[in-house]
């Protein structure tokens, strides 16, 4: 239940509908308070002030009209420029980059103060009351029941609100240009997957030995799609309740039908009950997403690169920055104990759920190795290549993740031999040479 609502609650952030929504709810009930405090006096204290010079009736009128109209064109600008800013970058860098801006918090809630300051506009306009309108029947002496009633608190706060849709309108007119440069792009999805990957794997480490996982029965899918989101707190409570151990088959991103096993339940007799109560720790939906899913992230990083290094586009500089992010992730998971640890078992209260993950030399060849071909068509792309998988090993203290990263970059040196020629391919060879020379220098003795 609780990755199921953390689902919606992801639809919900990649909207563009909720925070306008909530906003208008706050306008609404802002307006129905300040105009309670200006019918119980707010409006005469202010009126008299002599700081302030009160509007009268048709002004207020005109002001409240201007604000609530101007408000409703800046939004639908703003509206069109946001929906015009995600197509260019999808379209640009990768439709798997639009679940970014449309999570983008800077874009919804400039929609949403521009809605909002429109709703407490039209709210506030129609209590307005020129000298002439007959006054609303109510019990006791208000400040509206006399004639020419103008709601001087609700209309300062309207003037407010205006002043903050500027500058809100300023800032969006900033953040967007800089929300669709690729350097800012790129830095967003780097930093976030080198987030995550301090999130999912919190130990440092290298490689654990290998634990012999507990075999069982086979619990497989009910239906179709991707693995959004996996439930680990559901799965350790269905281990717990039917009193055996979970061993997961999938992680999150991988794409499952019928009779595709989920997971294996061990140590206990799993029956329907318990397999329905392990496939809905499991949501499935029709696409993939970044919140558990870290190939996903890499996967943006490596469209970006590959789309760049296109005979169409042919821009290396974007590409080596792509490797850049993805050598400094890369660097993050060599630091990190990605699979099981035996101490992770104790003897007295079993780990009940072994949880699935790619080892390094998977991170890599996802990485690195599906922006290989590409990288090898560009004699700089393939030197940032090198040197990302240099400033990886010099993190790295496992043997055995050095030996991956150093095989991949054989592996990028073979397929340079292909693409290039002359002095673009003698330069990737001298520093391949440097590249070996160094990854050597940590091997064992």
């Amino acid at each position: 239940m609780t990755a199921r609502l953390l689902t919606i609650w992801n639809r919900i952030n990649a909207s563009y509908w909720f925070w306008p929504a909530t906003f208008c709810i706050i306008a609404f009930f802002l307006s129905l308070f300040t105009v309670w405090l200006d019918r119980n006096g707010a409006s005469d204290w202010l009126s008299a002030s002599s700081a302030l010079a009160p509007a009268r009736p048709g002004g207020a009128t005109t002001m409240l009209q201007v604000i609530a109209g101007s408000m409703l064109g800046v939004a639908a600008t703003v509206f069109s420029i946001t929906i015009a800013a995600v197509a260019y970058a999808s379209g640009t860098y990768g439709p798997r980059l639009l679940t970014n801006f449309m999570e983008d918090r800077g874009n919804q809630l400039s929609l949403a103060t521009f809605i909002g300051t429109f709703v407490y506009a039209i709210m506030i306009l129609r209590v307005v009351r020129h000298e002439d309108e007959q006054a609303t029947t109510l019990k006791g002496a208000l400040a509206s029941d006399i004639p020419g009633f103008v709601p001087q608190l609700s209309l300062l706060v309207a003037t407010g609100l205006m002043l903050v849709s500027v500058a809100v309108l300023v800032f969006f007119l900033n953040h967007i240009p800089s929300k669709i440069r690729i350097n800012k792009v790129l830095e967003n999805i780097g930093r976030r997957l080198i987030s995550q990957i301090k999130d999912r794997f919190p130990k440092e480490g290298g490689d654990a030995d290998t634990v012999d996982l507990p075999d069982g029965k086979q619990v497989t899918a009910g239906r179709s799609g991707y693995i959004e989101m996996i439930d680990f707190d559901g799965l350790e409570d269905a281990a717990n309740k039917f009193e055996g151990r979970i061993v997961l088959l999938q992680e999150a991103g991988d794409f499952v039908h019928p009779l595709v096993p989920l997971a294996r339940f061990s140590d206990g007799q799993c029956d329907d009950a318990c397999a329905d109560a392990i496939r809905d720790c499991f949501v499935l939906t029709g696409l993939r997403t970044p919140q558990q899913d870290l190939r996903f992230l890499i996967d943006e990083l490596v469209e970006i690169a590959l789309r760049a290094l296109s005979p169409g586009i042919n821009d290396p500089f974007t590409a080596m920055t792509a490797l850049h992010w993805l050598g400094a992730a890369t660097a993050e998971l060599g630091r990190r104990e990605l699979h099981v640890s035996p101490n992770d078992i104790d003897k007295q209260d079993k780990r009940c759920v072994f949880p699935l993950h790619s080892d390094f030399t998977d991170y890599v060849a996802h990485g690195f190795g599906a922006s290989r071909s590409a990288v090898a068509t560009s004699r700089k792309a393939a030197i940032a290549m090198f040197d990302a998988l240099r400033d990886c090993a010099t993190s790295v203290t496992s043997h055995s993740r050095v030996a991956a990263l150093r095989a991949e970059g054989d592996r990028l040196m073979d397929q340079c031999a292909t693409n290039l020629k002359g002095p673009d391919l003698s330069e990737v060879h001298d520093r391949h040479r440097a590249f070996q020379a160094e990854l050597a220098a940590k091997a064992p003795a």
